[in-house]
């Protein structure tokens, strides 16, 4: 059977490879396709042990099967979104907080929380120069929709936007905006920080960070990456 690999980030970067086309055995698993890359792309195969994989738009573990024509990705780490009119949304173009704001407004809000990452300049003593973002777009857009539907089930009657910028960002641009708009403010400041917790850990968006001493793709930084659990439940 047939199947596509699209590969992201330092994963990319390591296999020279955005998209590989395989041959495999029928019934082959996610784990059986792992140990079958790592012996095709060795310089990658401490990289591909930590990464996760996803078939079809969705994150699975190592006894999953792959069928013939799924698409599969591997997910490195992330670091934690098209179409300026979307609520969830990955571009290239500069973040507007208003256009994002515009998304959640409604008579019903009483409160709505704003928050805009930007790019610093100094980390941990290191000067950085410039940030790079790749993701993958549509299973992006699809992850930040699932966390709108958590924080809706958490705290009723929230509405919820977010937008990540990908490409080069300069020093104090914005990276990502999220808005929630809920009924009273103490919501809002909890849901917005699920939100934006939540996008690093389940949303595939990578940072490439430049300093003036070299780069490294950067990952989750609170701890072992895991998309496939929530530990702020």
């Amino acid at each position: 059977m047939s199947c596509k690999i699209r590969f992201f980030a330092g994963v990319a970067e390591a296999i020279g490879h955005r998209e590989y086309r395989i041959e495999l055995p029928a019934a082959t698993t996610i784990g059986e396709l792992l140990d079958n890359l790592q012996r095709e792309f060795p310089q990658a195969a401490d990289l591909l042990a930590r990464s996760f994989f996803s078939i079809n738009q969705e994150y699975v573990d190592a006894s999953a099967v792959v069928s013939d024509g799924d698409e599969i990705a591997v997910i490195p780490p992330v670091s934690g979104g098209s179409g300026a009119n979307s609520r969830f949304a990955v571009t290239t173009e500069p973040l507007s907080a208003d256009a994002v704001i515009q998304q959640v407004s409604n008579p019903y809000a009483g409160a709505i929380l704003t928050f805009v990452g930007t790019v610093r300049e100094f980390t941990q003593g290191q000067r950085t120069i410039h940030l790079e973002y790749e993701a993958y777009p549509e299973m992006a857009v699809k992850k930040m929709a699932e966390i709108a539907f958590e924080i809706e089930e958490k705290w009723p009657g929230a509405e919820v936007a977010m937008v990540h910028r990908l490409g080069k960002l300069e020093i104090e641009e914005a990276s990502v905006i999220i808005a929630v708009a809920t009924p009273h403010r103490a919501a809002s400041f909890e849901a917005g920080r699920y939100a934006i917790e939540r996008l690093k850990q389940i949303v595939p968006i990578w940072k490439k960070e430049v300093w003036e001493d070299g780069s490294e793709w950067k990952g989750h930084q609170q701890g072992p990456w895991n998309p496939m659990t929530n530990p702020l439940e």
